[in-house]
């Protein structure tokens, strides 16, 4: 019993309990240094394999980038007279980072109210910008006064949107000079693509035609901003770094001021161009087109009313000076110049005039309707003979004339900055002719091509330049805006028309304004003026007006061009010369003259 109750008792102490009450803690220990080393490998992950993604996303919690742009170049004209400079104005601003894309939707609504912009809109804007972007991505310019204070009043329930002044476009002389200075506007989704190799930003302005667009590189400038820490309500605890926006360059252009607004309000409401260029070495003085456009709508948000205005105009942002048109009658200078040059004319011929010219069995008539009689080059061009010269045009032949034409810039860009936005006009030949009508050139083509109609385009400005030719004594000019000191023959080329050629073509010219088409510029008050008119047939509609000038005949140093499209009062004479006549007297500083003989 005691062996067996031995036997027991010795079973019972033979059960293991050394260190039975630390087995708990043994447990523990080992669960806790699991759970430490799953937690330091996952800080060791987060630290050295995304520490630097990390430190990104916690800088743009705090850091802001405050870009500043810079403020746009000033365009002046020759004196120095502002065309466009800059003004304060406001424009909101949204920080993406600061919320959530859900936080974002509530904000919007009450933006987009305010603004009068559609929600989408502002969405898409923060879409593109990225919802983590740091940098503020601007929504809306210019905005009003009521404006401001409205998301002042609103600010604590606006978080992330914020209002910023800054420099805008602006244009002290409203439409004055719109086609040639042009306007500026927020890059468009494609242009910005197009633009990120050159610096450009989401939310950037750009020159969007004209001068702005042309000068773009000169006037734009460089961006500046701050990068500055903020806390958690947006408020800036101090400045990390700042670099000052560089302002654009200046631009001073040809233009003067005077002889444009004279130009504007000679032209009026008619649809049409004026141009003015100095003759010596092309600078152009004045360039007006119409129907036209305030520049300035264009520096903040154009409202639907402003929009639909332009739409109700007719291609308000084509400058006319350089599209291409029928040049009519103007264009007997290259004629007179090619039947002499050529050797097919004496200096001194004389030819008769008729009714009509009849080939092939159609007649082509005089503008009369009767003819002058016998008449020689410069009383041709004084009566605008057209039967004289469809007799030129015969003997000489298409090729001579077309050769001539191209040798005066027909056909080609003049080569003035605005180069996008010029048309190179159409001089035709046997190949056009062929290509486009599928027939070969007629005797009925030179006979047209010689009074500047048929299928000859041309525009005001490539017609300055002709009529600078004999202004000059023979040079071809290349038109220019941009002003600088260069010496006049760094500006033209020699035609190398003989002196004896030139002298016919100013006698001609002289006499259309004393004894011919012209005569409204005859007035005492001015000096003397040489020019010729035009009257270019547009079937079915009403036929173009066209008359260039220059002064003193003596010593030209302006040329002014008129054309009035589609005019219902009458010829080029009639339409276009008092235009003409009215540009020149503000040129020479004199009086209006009341003089108004209607002409051809």
């Amino acid at each position: 019993m005691t062996l067996t109750k031995n036997g027991l008792l010795g079973q019972r102490d033979s059960t293991r309990t050394v260190g039975q009450r630390y087995q708990s803690v043994v447990v523990m220990f080992f669960i806790t240094l699991a759970l430490l080393g799953g937690i330091g490998s996952r800080l060791a992950y987060l630290q050295l394999v995304q520490g630097e993604q990390n430190r990104q996303l916690a800088d743009n919690n705090r850091i802001r980038l405050i870009p500043r742009q810079p403020e746009r170049g000033r365009i002046l004209d020759r004196k120095g007279r502002t065309l466009a400079g800059s003004r304060l104005s406001f424009a909101v601003f949204l920080w993406p980072i600061a919320n959530k894309e859900a936080e974002w939707k509530p904000i919007v609504q009450k933006v987009s109210k305010i603004l009068n912009i559609p929600p989408k809109v502002i969405e898409d804007r923060l879409t593109q910008a990225g919802y983590h972007s740091p940098t503020l991505v601007r929504i809306a310019r210019g905005i009003s006064p009521a404006q401001v204070t409205a998301l002042a009043e609103l600010s604590p329930e606006l978080n992330g949107v914020q209002v910023e002044g800054e420099a805008v476009r602006y244009y002290p002389n409203g439409d004055l000079g719109a086609h040639v200075l042009g306007y500026t506007g927020e890059l468009t989704d494609d242009e910005l693509k197009d633009n990120l190799d050159k610096g450009y930003r989401l939310g950037d302005v750009i020159g969007q035609m004209g001068v702005e667009s042309s000068f773009e590189p000169r006037l734009r400038g460089e961006w500046g901003g701050q990068q500055v820490e903020v806390d958690g309500a947006g408020r800036v605890l101090r400045v990390l770094g700042e670099k000052s926006a560089r302002a654009g360059n200046t631009v001073t252009l040809t233009l003067d001021l005077d002889v444009q607004r004279a130009a504007e309000a000679a032209l009026g409401d008619r649809k049409g161009a004026v141009i003015a260029i100095d003759p010596r070495n092309g600078a152009v003085l004045a360039m007006v087109s119409r129907p036209t456009f305030d520049p300035n709508i264009f520096s903040g948000r154009v409202t639907d009313d402003q929009w639909q205005e332009l739409q109700e105009k007719q291609y308000p942002f084509v400058n006319r000076t350089l599209q291409g048109f029928p040049p009519a009658s103007t264009f007997k200078i290259v004629t007179t110049t090619a039947a002499i040059e050529s050797g097919s004319f004496s200096p001194t011929a004389v030819l008769p005039t008729y009714p009509f010219v009849s080939v092939g069995g159609i007649q082509f008539w005089d503008w009369n309707r009767a003819g002058f009689g016998p008449l020689n080059f410069p009383g041709a061009m004084a009566m605008s003979s057209d039967t004289f010269f469809y007799q030129t045009a015969m003997r000489m032949g298409g090729e001579t004339l077309i050769e001539w034409t191209r040798r005066y810039g027909f056909g080609s860009k003049t080569g003035i900055e605005l180069s996008d936005e010029e048309a190179a006009g159409l001089v035709p030949d046997e190949a056009w002719k062929q290509e486009n009508i599928g027939e070969g050139w007629f005797i009925g083509d030179s006979i047209n091509m010689s009074i500047g109609q048929g299928f000859m385009q041309a525009s005001p400005l490539q017609v300055a330049r002709m009529f600078a030719v004999p202004a000059n004594g023979g040079y071809l000019v290349k038109p220019h805006l941009l002003k600088d000191n260069e010496e006049a023959k760094q500006w033209r080329e020699s035609l190398n028309i003989s002196p004896t050629t030139v002298r016919v073509l100013e006698q001609g010219l002289r006499r259309v304004v004393t004894a011919g088409t012209g005569k409204v510029l005859n007035v005492p008050d001015l000096p003397p003026i040489a020019g010729k008119s035009g009257t270019a047939e547009d079937p079915p509609r009403h036929s173009h007006a066209w008359f260039g000038a220059y002064a003193p005949f003596d010593k030209p140093e302006i040329v002014v061009v008129a054309f009035v499209e589609n005019s219902a009062a009458g010829g080029g004479g009639k339409v276009a010369g008092p235009i003409v006549l009215q540009v020149l007297q503000t040129y020479f500083g004199k009086a209006k003259s009341t003089a108004n003989q209607p002409a051809n």
